[in-house]
């Protein structure tokens, strides 16, 4: 299983950015799938989560301006990010919960498969 993150860089305050992450070797259409986040000297956190049923999570600093979305034809998790802050700036991680079903859990240790992570540099 590989999940391959694409569209990290640099993007100024207030502009979008969107990241892309694609699973091969297994579908994950009925699993849980989410962005973290980790910035230096930080854990790393759940930024969004969405179900195999469409049900979406979001850490409260992102509310209202970041979009998780997935495309389980294409077997594929989005994050849109609109209107970023220099605090956004971190390298992000997609991640599949091996839960079939279940539920999204904030806690990175409950995902069981890892993208590489992509670096997003928001400049103020």
């Amino acid at each position: 299983v590989q999940l391959q993150a694409s569209g990290g860089g640099m993007v100024q305050a207030g502009g979008s950015l969107r990241l892309s992450c694609t699973a091969s070797g297994r579908t994950f259409s009925r699993y849980p799938m989410g962005w973290f986040r980790q910035a230096p000297g930080k854990e790393r956190e759940l930024v969004a989560g969405i179900s195999s049923a469409g049900s979406t999570v979001y850490a409260d600093s992102v509310k209202g301006r970041f979009t998780i979305s997935r495309d389980n034809a294409k077997n594929t998790v989005y994050l849109q990010m609109n209107s970023p802050k220099p605090e956004d700036t971190a390298v992000y991680y997609c991640a599949v919960r091996d839960a079939r079903y279940g539920d999204i859990r904030v806690e990175s240790y409950q995902y069981d498969y890892w993208g590489q992570g992509t670096q997003v540099t928001v400049s103020s």
